[in-house]
């Protein structure tokens, strides 16, 4: 599904990331870990086009889309979710889930489903997206990106400024549309729910990949545990 080799990439002239190499498997779910400033979000705004890269290569769904504009990078199926969120906050929820289809028409299925993975966003249809909650932002920023019909779901930090419970119900949601198939890549600082859904997992520190493995493998490292997971 999405195939990144030695990809280095930043912002001024100067690199963030450095030599960065992974890969996503069709119907896998993988993380990117690390601590604040590893250049997660760096890393993602690349592969989605959003930044361009200075060496590297980015290959989805078996095409080169290393500079490609990132609109086509869109709809060639890939979905962002930003951890600022970026929503339309004037807009209604529904307004805003009907953009997320853009420029197709909403369909209707899709927002079915959407409605169903979080009913409060049927609740809160009418309402302003900028007077929901944190958590509600989250759902509706979600539900916007699956409104575009993704082959690849990517998601930047998606408990940021959530309250425990509300970052279990995301990550709840994110597990039914792993067991449905989607193909998901999430960058997380909250180790353990990340660690709870995914297939595989990557370490960035500093720009570049530390350390690789199962889910289990990383769970079971001494580095994660100490790092990540609270251990001593």
């Amino acid at each position: 599904m999405l195939e990144v080799s030695g990809l280095s990439a930043g912002y001024q002239g100067s690199d963030v990331l450095h030599q960065v190499s992974f890969q996503v498997e069709t119907g896998e779910t993988v993380m990117i870990i690390g601590s604040n400033g590893a250049g997660k979000t760096t890393l993602f705004r690349a592969v989605c086009g959003l930044l361009p890269s200075s060496s590297g290569r980015v290959t989805f769904r078996g095409e080169d889309v290393t500079g490609v504009p990132v609109q086509r990078i869109a709809r060639r199926g890939l979905a962002l979710v930003p951890a600022e969120r970026r929503l339309f906050p004037r807009m209604t929820v529904h307004e805003n889930l009907s953009l997320g289809a853009y420029p197709e028409p909403p369909d209707p299925d899709t927002l079915r489903m959407v409605l169903g993975l979080f009913p409060r966003l049927e609740e809160r249809r009418r309402q302003r997206a900028g007077t929901m909650s944190g958590g509600e932002q989250q759902m509706l920023a979600v539900g916007r990106a699956l409104m575009s019909k993704p082959r690849l779901l990517v998601l930047d930090e998606p408990s940021t400024g959530l309250a425990p419970k509300l970052a279990r119900e995301a990550y709840n949601a994110l597990t039914v549309l792993r067991d449905q198939g989607l193909t998901i890549l999430v960058a997380e600082q909250q180790v353990p729910l990340a660690l709870a859904i995914s297939d595989r997992g990557y370490v960035l520190e500093n720009g570049v990949i530390s350390l690789a493995g199962t889910s289990q493998e990383l769970a079971a490292d001494p580095r994660i545990r100490d790092a990540y997971l609270g251990a001593t």
